[in-house]
């Protein structure tokens, strides 16, 4: 009973603080985007769907920028979907591709820049975190279930490479979202902590890493500004894996994926962007996600067992595993040939359904 009273006392005292403020720093916070009105995607503009720009602010204050996909003709209200990733990349590459994608198959959607990246505020520039990068896409279901158009009750999210693994932590967290999917996911938390599956960090290692970064820290004070790192060579590299290549064919093709304002293809990273990750594991509270999770991956991709890892995690008859056979992980950005826009758009219009119908495991 002392808890309850506790957490009762706590959320009173947060709504009084969030009532106290939030006139005081509205105008502090918003950043006043200027959004490109060309189409500047990497993907042809679909004649069946409509295509508007809007902003909108996570309880961060950060004011982030997205496109809204709505289908030609529409009617009553829809099932709505927000989209995010890959990790370093924009909506115009990825994103906005499965976005629009789905917007052709009946849905509303939303891709969006996530907080500190492309066309969305907060600084410094190129920055990833894991709770603000997850409140992105509360954030994103805040805006959609405002929308008219938009059955509130029927909102799902796609989460791309890096930003699957804040998908499912969203999921976890957040109860309007009833349905997620995950393309070629990454779980940033468990690379930067551990490395990767096929040469896993030691302690030493990790220690050394730490002692680096937090060096870094101090460098970055001192110069009133921080540093980069992890942005492609203009020049095709060589003597690296070739999930690297696939990635450098990706991101620095101007027929692909190039566009100057993401992360991958411009500066990178901050140098310290490892730090929260390292410390703050994504994948903690997936076992609590009741509503449904479809987790797709190449059969070929050095990642997959990232969503092979989660499927196991996750419980009850909620999930799926849908390997793409002979795929790679970048060919889940771009490849019409085999990202499975008929099997996402199947899952959702199955799945998503109130929040009373799924069972608690």
């Amino acid at each position: 009973m002392m808890k309850i009273r506790l957490a009762i006392t706590a959320v009173i005292l947060l709504s009084i603080c969030g009532t106290l403020t939030a006139k005081e720093t509205e105008n502090n916070y918003m950043d006043n985007l200027k959004l490109t009105q060309a189409w500047d995607k990497k993907f042809p503009k679909s004649d069946k769907v409509n295509h508007r720009k809007v902003t909108f602010i996570n309880r961060f204050g950060i004011e982030l920028a997205a496109d809204i996909y709505e289908p030609e003709g529409m009617s009553g209200k829809l099932s709505a979907l927000a989209v995010a990733g890959p990790f370093g990349a924009v909506k115009e590459q990825v994103s906005g591709r499965y976005a629009q994608a789905m917007a052709e198959r009946g849905f509303v959607t939303m891709a969006f820049d996530p907080s500190f990246t492309g066309e969305s505020g907060g600084e410094p520039r190129n920055t990833a975190s894991p709770d603000i990068n997850t409140e992105d896409f509360s954030a994103a279901i805040d805006y959609l279930a405002t929308l008219p158009e938009v059955d509130a009750d029927r909102i799902g999210i796609i989460g791309i490479c890096g930003w699957g693994g804040m998908a499912l932590n969203a999921t976890a967290i957040d109860t309007r979202i009833k349905g997620t999917v995950t393309s070629t996911m990454y779980n940033m938390s468990e690379q930067m902590h551990n490395g990767y599956q096929f040469a896993p960090v030691s302690a030493a290692d990790l220690l050394k890493t730490k002692i680096a970064i937090n060096a870094q820290r101090t460098a970055d004070a001192l110069a009133g500004k921080p540093e980069y790192v992890g942005g492609f060579p203009k020049e095709r590299p060589v003597d690296v894996p070739q999930f690297m290549l696939d990635y450098w064919d990706f991101y620095m093709s101007p027929e692909r994926g190039y566009i100057d304002r993401a992360p991958a293809c411009s500066t990178g990273w901050t140098k310290t962007t490892p730090l929260a990750f390292i410390n703050t594991p994504l994948d903690t509270f997936i076992e609590d996600i009741i509503t449904p999770v479809l987790l797709i991956h190449g059969e070929k991709a050095h990642s997959r067992y990232f969503s092979e890892e989660a499927f196991i995690r996750l419980k009850g008859d909620n999930k799926h595993l849908m390997i793409i056979p002979g795929a790679n992980h970048t060919d889940l950005y771009d490849n019409l040939d085999v990202i499975p826009y008929d099997e996402i758009e199947q899952f959702f219009k199955s799945n998503m359904k109130s929040l009373a119908s799924f069972k608690i495991c």
